[in-house]
């Protein structure tokens, strides 16, 4: 498959937008919940007679789903609007090891699904950030991080997004075969910058991609900004059930992937299987917060 330039996401409707689908959405909600508790003391409406009855047919109350319907109602919405200028065949994800729900290597698919689950059993089934670092350069962190993803991104009801931070050997739209204009250096330096325009489809669905951008051989002084605290907040914000995971250089040969696990939920190393002594491993998992520290994967 030739690579081709990418478009910029198409999520859907802005930020802004979306903020203000779920605030309407919301309102709505609160007056059906009032007229669900009065429904025992008057007679319902006919048929079409108000438009209060008009948006019950096209919100779920909270007294039939539960706290949150709504949210995940708009989030669902999202999600459905969510579109793929192009999309990756079985051949495309097969040649790069990527896997999907149909492919015929299901030991790798099972492998990824239950790293999948055992996260999600940590997070107590809630989203989160991810920091994944390889315990020694050429672990192969990129292809457990991409990987990882996309089983998140199985599910239609959730998003997973990729972003590469590894900016000074970045390789996430090589494994893609994209070639972006932009990415996350040129967020971090701009501080009015739109985040929507350094987040990109990746012909996976649901699966979306936020590139290093500009190579850089000093990302620490980038990762210490405020404006990584900013662009977290941003992506977090754009899609709630959205999973997210940063790929980072090597543990052993950067700070990068500390400085990045403080700001994220949880960290993942990975280990080269054969290739790395036990001591280089303890010592490369001491370098996260143990709190945060979500375990080991053996890749190889």
């Amino acid at each position: 498959m030739n690579g081709t330039r990418q478009s910029r996401d198409v999520d859907g409707p802005s930020g802004q937008d979306e903020q203000n689908e779920l605030d309407a959405l919301r309102q709505r909600q609160r007056r059906l919940g009032r007229e669900e508790d009065s429904v025992t003391r008057s007679e319902p409406a006919k048929a079409g007679s108000s438009e209060s009855e008009d948006a019950r047919l096209l919100v779920p109350s909270t007294l039939e789903l539960g706290a949150g319907a709504v949210d995940r109602y708009v989030m669902s919405r999202q999600i459905k609007r969510m579109q793929e200028p192009r999309q990756l065949t079985f051949d495309d994800l097969d040649e790069r090891r990527i896997i999907y729900p149909e492919s015929p290597n299901r030991e790798l698919v099972n492998r990824f699904r239950s790293l999948r689950t055992k996260l999600l059993e940590i997070s107590g089934g809630n989203n989160f950030t991810l920091v994944v670092s390889g315990a020694t350069d050429g672990a192969g962190s990129s292809f457990i991080a991409l990987n990882l993803a996309a089983a998140f991104a199985f599910d239609q009801s959730k998003t997973a997004l990729l972003v590469d931070c590894n900016l000074r050997e970045p390789s996430l739209h090589t494994m893609l075969d994209m070639f972006p204009d932009t990415g996350l250096t040129d967020f971090l330096e701009e501080s009015d910058y739109d985040v929507a325009k350094i987040i990109y489809p990746t012909g996976i669905p649901r699966l979306r991609l936020v590139p290093a951008g500009s190579r850089r051989e000093s990302p620490a002084e980038f990762f210490t900004s405020f404006q990584i605290k900013l662009f977290l907040q941003s992506i977090r914000r754009r899609y709630p059930d959205r999973f997210i995971i940063l790929d980072t250089a090597s543990i052993s040969h950067s700070p990068d992937a500390r400085i990045l696990s403080d700001l994220c939920d949880y960290s993942l190393l990975v280990v080269p299987h054969g290739k790395a002594t036990p001591s280089a491993v303890e010592q490369a998992a001491h370098s996260f917060d143990p709190e945060k520290f979500a375990g080991v994967v053996i890749n190889g």
